[in-house]
């Protein structure tokens, strides 16, 4: 399972509680699209995960900054996803990084608000936040491989499922 979450916002851990840290437990890989703010929300990250792929996001102090990217591309189950806070894109822009790294997925944060939008060539995912949602609900995404492709689904931090979706080659 791929667990991906966005937007901790804090200075004093990972903020992970119900669903989301059994989640983040389970996964074979975690990725978290920036603003974890400092380097002690970004530790104990790591301390609960040794497979993070992160980014840095738009209030990241400089230690931050020093350890992550800003974007990064990587495999994972036969996809190449994008990963970035996406604090300086919209939706084309978006997508047009995803198409310029021939990937399948772009993974992205900032808003708070969990979102799959079909961009083509391109499937754009946001967790929204696990930690500080804007709308009231705590959510971060999970994929499951399955024959040809991923089931996904956006997740509350109860554990109920939000909305389900796929992912597939294009």
């Amino acid at each position: 399972m791929i667990t991906i979450l966005s937007d901790t916002h804090s200075r004093s851990g990972h903020e992970l509680r119900g669903r989301a840290a059994e989640a983040v437990e389970e996964a074979d890989l975690v990725v978290h699209a920036g603003d974890f703010l400092n380097e002690t929300a970004l530790d104990a990250f790591e301390s609960v995960s040794d497979r993070l792929h992160g980014v840095y996001g738009n209030n990241a102090t400089p230690g931050v900054r020093d350890r992550l990217p800003p974007e990064r591309t990587f495999d994972a189950e036969g996809f190449r996803f994008v990963l970035t806070h996406g604090d300086d894109r919209s939706a084309t822009g978006l997508s047009l990084l995803g198409r310029q790294q021939a990937a399948d997925v772009v993974v992205f944060g900032h808003s708070h608000r969990h979102a799959v939008s079909d961009a083509g060539e391109v499937l754009l995912l946001n967790p929204g936040s696990h930690a500080q949602p804007r709308g009231g609900l705590p959510t971060h995404i999970e994929l499951h491989p399955r024959e040809g492709g991923l089931d996904g689904e956006i997740r509350h931090r109860d554990g109920s499922v939000l909305e389900e979706f796929r992912v597939e080659h294009r």
